[in-house]
C-alpha cells in the first residue's frame, strides 16, 4: 500500500479529534430537555451553544495560531454582511469597543473634527459605566441628559438645551435591546456637525425605521459597538465588535486596537502598503520600517481566533436567538399588563423592533412594597435579578472626585427618572435558554408577591 501522505494523515487527525470533541460535549454539556421545578434557578441569561462551537473551538485551536487568524476574518466579514455595514473589527470585548469607538474620534487625522480633551460628549448616566468612562479617561466632559419612562432611553426633548459651543460628540447605549429615538438623534447630529456612537452592546439585530428604512442598530451612527461577553445575544465568552461605514474610521480603529500602529498589516504579514521602507513618518529617518511605526498611543486590545472561532457557530443562530428573546419578552409582557397600577411596564421606541436584553420593570411611587422587597423575593425562589446596571452613575464612588470639585461633568436639568431607576426600577432575563415554564413560573412569582403585599389582593387572583 502506498504511504498515506503527511497532509492525508494530519487531516484524518483533525477529523478524529474534533469528532471525539463532540462526542465529549455530548457526554459533558449536552442535557435533555429537563421539566423545570419551582426553585431551579432562572439565570437572567447565559451560554447558549452546541457541537458546533465545541467543533469551532477544536479546530481553530489544533492550527495553535493564538492571535487573529482565518476565525477572526470569516467572523469579521460575516457579522458585517449581517448587520450590513462595511467594515467590522474585532476586539476583546464590549468595553474595549467602546474605548476604540471613542479614541478613533480623537485622531489628529481627522483635523477640525477630532475629540480634545475638555471637548463635550452628550450622554446619560442611566446605564452601564463603559459606555462613558472612554469619555471621561480621555479628559472629554460627559454631558448628561435624563431619560423618558417606559423606554429608558434618552430624552431627546433635552438634546438642544444640552448643546454647546464645546459639543462634539453624542455617544448612547440602546438600554437593554430597545432602541433610542435614532431619528430625532441622527437630525440632531447632523444639524451640529457631530459623531454619533452607538453603543449596541446589549441591542444586537434590534432594527429601527430610519428615514422610511429598516436598518438594524449600531448602523446608523457613525461608529457601532458589540459586546460578546456571555450574557449577550452571541458570546465568544469574551469579545466585541466596533463596526462603521467609513474606512478612515476603520482604520483608525483598527491602530488604537493594534497597538497605535500606523501599519494596516493583518497579524502575521509584512508590507501590504508595498512602501514599507521608503516612507518618511514623524522625525523618525527616512525608510524606518513601517510596521514600526505608531500614529497614535494605542493599546493591544485584538481578540484571539479561538474566540472568534466560537462566535462564527454563535452567528449562525442568532436570528433564532433574538426571536427567542422577543418571544420571552412578549410572554412576560402580556402576562404582566394587568399589573400597571403597581409597576410601570416596559415599552418598545416608536419606530423600533427591539432585540431584547432583559424586561425591565419600575415599582411605582404608591405600590405597598419596594423594588428590594421584591427583588428579594424573587432572588429567594431561584430568579436571577439585576438593576439597570449603574442606575446614576454620577452617584458612584468613581464620580466622588468629579461630584465634589464640581467639575469633569456637566448636567442638564434634572436626572429625575435616572434617580427614580436608580432606587425603584430591576429587570429579569428572557434570554434564549429560557423555557416557557421559566417564564410562567416568574408571572406566577411576581403575582404572588403583589397579591400578599397589596389591599386590593382579590383584583389579581384571577390572574393567576
Amino acid at each position: 500500500m502506498p504511504r498515506m501522505k503527511y497532509e492525508d494523515i494530519e487531516k484524518e487527525l483533525r477529523e478524529k479529534t474534533i469528532q471525539y470533541a463532540v462526542e465529549y460535549y455530548k457526554v459533558k454539556h449536552k442535557k435533555e430537555t429537563a421539566e423545570f421545578l419551582p426553585g431551579d434557578r432562572i439565570p437572567y441569561a447565559g451560554r447558549v451553544f452546541d457541537e458546533k462551537e465545541i467543533a469551532n473551538l477544536v479546530d481553530s485551536s489544533l492550527d495553535f495560531w493564538l492571535t487573529a487568524g482565518r476565525y477572526a476574518a470569516r467572523f469579521e466579514k460575516d457579522f458585517a454582511e449581517f448587520l450590513g455595514i462595511k467594515h467590522c473589527s474585532l476586539t476583546n470585548s464590549g468595553s474595549s469597543s467602546n474605548l476604540l469607538a471613542f479614541m478613533a474620534l480623537t485622531s489628529p487625522k481627522l483635523g477640525n473634527r477630532r475629540i480634545k480633551k475638555g471637548d463635550e460628549v452628550i450622554t446619560v448616566a442611566t446605564g452601564f459605566p463603559t459606555t462613558v468612562a472612554p469619555i471621561v479617561q480621555y479628559g472629554a466632559v460627559p454631558v448628561f441628559i435624563d431619560v423618558t419612562l417606559p423606554t429608558y432611553n434618552i430624552d431627546c426633548s433635552k438634546l438642544e438645551d444640552a448643546l454647546s459651543d464645546k459639543t462634539k460628540a453624542v455617544m448612547l447605549a440602546h438600554t437593554l435591546g430597545n432602541p433610542f429615538d435614532l431619528q430625532k438623534v441622527k437630525n440632531f447630529c447632523d444639524k451640529h456637525n457631530l459623531w454619533l456612537i452607538e453603543d449596541n452592546c446589549d441591542a444586537l439585530g434590534a432594527r429601527y425605521l430610519f428615514n422610511g428604512e429598516w436598518k438594524y442598530t449600531g448602523t446608523i451612527g457613525h461608529i457601532g459597538t458589540s459586546s460578546f461577553y456571555p450574557p449577550h445575544h452571541i458570546t465568544m465568552g469574551e469579545g466585541g465588535a466596533v463596526y462603521t461605514n467609513d474606512p478612515l474610521i476603520k482604520h483608525l480603529v483598527e491602530s488604537f486596537r493594534d497597538w497605535g500602529r500606523d501599519c494596516w498589516c493583518s497579524p502575521g504579514c509584512d508590507n501590504t502598503c508595498k512602501n514599507r521602507f521608503n516612507q518618511q513618518f514623524g522625525e523618525l529617518p527616512l525608510g524606518y520600517d513601517h510596521k514600526y511605526v505608531y500614529s497614535h498611543f494605542g493599546y493591544n486590545l485584538k481578540a484571539t481566533d479561538m474566540q472568534a472561532a466560537i462566535g462564527c457557530a454563535q452567528l449562525e443562530k442568532l436570528p433564532g436567538f433574538i426571536e427567542a428573546r422577543k418571544r420571552n419578552w412578549k410572554m412576560l409582557r402580556n402576562g404582566l399588563a394587568d399589573l400597571e397600577d403597581v409597576f410601570v411596564l416596559p415599552e418598545p421606541t416608536e419606530n423600533s423592533e427591539p432585540s431584547w436584553f432583559g424586561f425591565l420593570l419600575t415599582v411605582k411611587e404608591d405600590a405597598a412594597f419596594t423594588r428590594n422587597e421584591i427583588v428579594t423575593c424573587l432572588e429567594s425562589k431561584g430568579i436571577q435579578t439585576r438593576m439597570l446596571f449603574a442606575g446614576n452613575l454620577i452617584k458612584h464612588p468613581c464620580f466622588d472626585d468629579m461630584r465634589e470639585s464640581g467639575e469633569g461633568f456637566r448636567i442638564v436639568g434634572e436626572l429625575t427618572n435616572t434617580d427614580r431607576i436608580m432606587k425603584d426600577s430591576f429587570w429579569v432575563g428572557v434570554y434564549p435558554g429560557m423555557t416557557e415554564d421559566m417564564v410562567r413560573f416568574i408571572l406566577k412569582t411576581v403575582k404572588c408577591f403583589v397579591i400578599e403585599r397589596c389591599s386590593n389582593a382579590n383584583r389579581y387572583r384571577e390572574y393567576l
